[in-house]
């Protein structure tokens, strides 16, 4: 979509100490500059802005990259939309891509019309701002929650005056479609409009770059309901959408996670008791999409929950949304407070302290599997622990490949005192879960008068010629000579295809994209450096993979189905095409198999990067410091394998 000619001739443009700088306060410190690191919690600077290498590196946590990555990982912008941002403040236009004019007018129309929608929110939101200071009955209310008139600030609370249509007064035409598109005013059946929220404490949502996308109205009184969301539109997706997200992402780099909570004041209550990392879903339960969201900006999420029946079912759902995310390396938890407490109560009742116990007494997410899955199973019965196996193994299942999986295979057994291999081969995972390819058929029990060996030769994504395809020998030549010593030797049938080119193996690359176009849930389990790795392939991969950060950012996780359909409206539908026949067929997917790839990928990037700078002596650190990590990478390879 976008050429790799042009992604390098913006990064030698762009200078990432004045990208950084926007965002993270630097300092010179010789040859480099210093700051404290955006992406965790630090009190001595340990993040460094190469200017010379045009890179970020922190000691601290290990993040690294280029003005690209910095954008993508601190904003939490897609890859075209950090190179869009960052070509307009370099004054360059980025090249048209390969759509048609059709479509990019249609994208192009798209996009203006969510700009005006959300400017349009964005004015309604000063205006219940400014109602919120001429009310004294909504001022003293969010008093008596113990917030103050910062932390209302912070969060840009409002307030709706009551009424059928205050905001005429905010809005030269109240007729403006664009109200009702927005979800702020409401047209009846005979043509009737009138404010949506009325007599209400105004929640401002607001996405990751802090544009405002939504509203969430809390009653003052004992009115019903007691929240009121806006509704679906252009702009605002709830199902994707997190409550406190941008006020929390420097809360979240500071403490190293995140906390999920169930309510718009127990986001606003805690972050006025110190607990700025709080965020929280709206109005529906903890989904798939809002897990990969926040593992955008940290490794670790905590999940708080009322401690009553409703609470308990609402972590059912969490954990079931988490599964999937759970890699080695990440951290997800589970906390449960009192019956009679949410997370508001609780902090003006006992003091931020005292949460914070609870915050570090969480339930991690694999005893919260195991506990689950024994819910209501007795297990000082045969029947009761195979009930509680049945309740564990699609939990168990929905874990990406890694030792937590393994472990908790291990722990299963043990509870259901079963040997652990008897479990595992009940069970199979990875590879072992694919059907079975004629490789794994014994020879004796392939049909081979029935093999369409023309048939199953995929096509060549590369252009090779196809090789002729070997035809089955109904019957042998009878043209038998004798040898000498008295032996018998037969003329072999002749091997058709020599001579003929040989079909290119498969590479990394085009098994990477292949098993992500297949499975594009796992785009946002990867980190950023594999990111930049991917987005560093040739044409077409780099372009495809373009499209598809873009589309996964817009969309979320989509089936290969959907993904195909979209596609077929781009210009690299037939790449995609002639790839996933080429590998489909003849390889295994799983996400270790995706990074292991990945991680291939990366050593030959950094063999050819150390190569080119070993020509010149002064790179000796440089080149020393490459052969580390190519060494480092190498080693994980070995054991992966």
């Amino acid at each position: 979509m976008i050429p790799p000619g042009f992604i390098q001739d913006l990064l030698s443009r762009l200078d990432i100490v004045e990208v950084v700088g926007r965002h993270v306060e630097l300092k010179k410190a010789g040859i480099n500059h210093k700051g404290l690191c955006p992406f965790h919690g630090e009190k001595s600077p340990s993040f460094i802005v190469s200017p010379s290498r045009q890179t970020y590196h922190c000691f601290g946590c290990g993040v690294h990259g280029n003005a690209i990555g910095f954008l993508m990982e601190h904003t939490g912008a897609g890859f075209v939309e950090a190179v869009e941002d960052l070509a307009q403040q370099a004054g360059m236009q980025v090249p048209q891509d390969e759509r048609s004019a059709e479509e990019r007018a249609r994208a192009q129309e798209q996009k203006a019309r969510q700009a005006s929608l959300t400017e349009l929110l964005e004015r309604a939101a000063q205006h219940y701002q400014a109602q919120l200071r001429k009310a004294p009955r909504a001022i003293d209310y969010l008093k008596n929650r113990g917030l103050t008139g910062q932390i209302a600030k912070q969060f840009g609370l409002g307030f709706s005056p009551d009424g059928w249509n205050k905001l005429a007064s905010a809005f030269p035409d109240y007729a403006d479609p664009k109200l009702v598109e927005s979800g702020l005013v409401i047209e009846g059946d005979e043509g009737k409009r009138y404010d949506r929220f009325r007599d209400r404490v105004m929640f401002p949502i607001r996405n990751v770059r802090g544009e405002t996308i939504g509203f969430g109205g809390r009653v003052l009184d004992k009115g019903e309901p007691k929240y009121l969301n806006s509704p679906e539109t252009p702009v605002f997706h709830k199902g994707q959408e997190l409550y406190g997200l941008f006020e929390g992402l420097p809360g979240i780099r500071q403490r190293g996670y995140a906390l999920v909570v169930e309510g718009y004041m127990d986001v606003v209550a805690l972050a006025q008791s110190s607990f700025g990392n709080a965020v929280a879903t709206l109005g529906t339960a903890c989904t798939a999409e809002h897990v990969q969201k926040l593992f955008r900006f940290t490794e670790s999420v905590v999940f708080s929950f009322d401690g009553d029946a409703a609470g308990r079912r609402a972590a059912g759902r969490a954990l079931e949304a988490a599964l999937p995310h759970a890699t080695d390396t990440r951290s997800i938890k589970f906390l449960f407070l009192p019956t009679e407490h949410d997370p508001d109560s609780y902090v003006r009742e006992f003091g931020a302290e005292a949460f914070e116990h609870y915050v570090e007494d969480a339930v991690p997410l694999s005893r919260q599997l195991m506990d689950a899955s024994a819910e209501g199973c007795d297990l000082g019965t045969a029947e009761g622990r195979a009930r509680m196996l049945a309740n564990a193994r699609p939990l168990w299942s929905a874990l990406p490949a890694g030792l937590l999986k393994r472990q908790l295979l291990g722990e299963l057994a043990r509870r259901a005192q079963l040997p652990e291999q008897e479990l595992m081969a009940l069970w199979p995972s990875g590879a072992a879960e694919r059907p079975p390819r004629r490789d794994d058929i014994p020879y004796d029990d392939i049909p081979h008068g029935d093999i369409d060996y023309a048939a199953e030769a995929p096509p060549d994504p590369y252009g090779t010629p196809a090789a002729r395809p070997w035809k089955k020998k109904t019957e042998w030549k009878k043209d038998w000579k004798p040898s000498g010593g008295g032996k018998w030797k037969g003329r072999q049938p002749e091997d058709e295809t020599l001579g003929m080119p040989r079909k290119r193996p498969v590479g990394q690359a085009e098994h990477a994209l292949t098993m992500l176009l297949l499975n594009s849930q796992w785009w946002e389990l990867l980190s950023q450096e594999e990111h930049l790795t991917l987005f560093g392939l040739d044409s077409p991969f780099d372009e495809i993979l373009a499209w598809l950060d873009w589309y996964l950012t817009e969309h979320g996780a989509t089936p290969w189905a959907v993904l195909e359909v979209a596609l077929a409206e781009t210009a690299h539908a037939e790449p995609a095409k002639r790839l996933l026949q080429s590998v489909h067929a003849q390889q295994d997917m799983s996400l270790e198999i995706l990074r292991i790839a990945v991680r291939k990928l990366r050593i030959a990037d950094l063999e050819t990067e150390a190569a080119r700078l070993s020509q010149d002596p002064e790179n000796l650190r440089h080149v020393q410091a490459l052969r580390l990590e190519i060494n480092g990478l190498k080693a994980l390879a070995t054991i992966a394998t």
